[in-house]
């Protein structure tokens, strides 16, 4: 019995659907700016998902952070490399401690 396979598909068939919104210039602008204004800031790259682009954190010392889409971890590896900050997979380091300490220090950030 095959009413399994009755549908054919094309390649044009499988494009991939996105909830969010491309990664934009500002978004890297505003990355560069939070970079240059604080002080130890590291980079944590989030894979893309089907809801969204890729993205990063960028962390300061302080636990301070922000996530902005990149469009690609290259565009990521790029912008940490130009800015001099090392930059971490989270799916595999995750995040630091001071982040968490920050968030909740910080409860409003997240009624947001």
């Amino acid at each position: 019995m095959r009413w399994l396979s009755r549908r054919r598909t094309s390649a044009d068939d499988h494009t991939p659907t996105k909830l969010d919104r491309e990664g934009t210039s500002a978004d890297l602008a505003a990355l560069s700016a939070f970079i240059d204004d604080r002080r130890g800031v590291e980079l944590y790259l989030e894979p893309e998902t089907t809801a969204t682009d890729t993205t990063v954190v960028a962390i300061a010392d302080d636990g301070e952070w922000i996530r902005r889409r990149t469009g690609s971890p290259s565009v990521a590896q790029r912008l940490a490399h130009r800015h001099s900050v090392p930059i971490y997979e989270a799916a595999r380091v995750g995040y630091p401690e001071r982040m968490r300490a920050w968030n909740r220090q910080h409860p409003e950030r997240r009624m947001r």
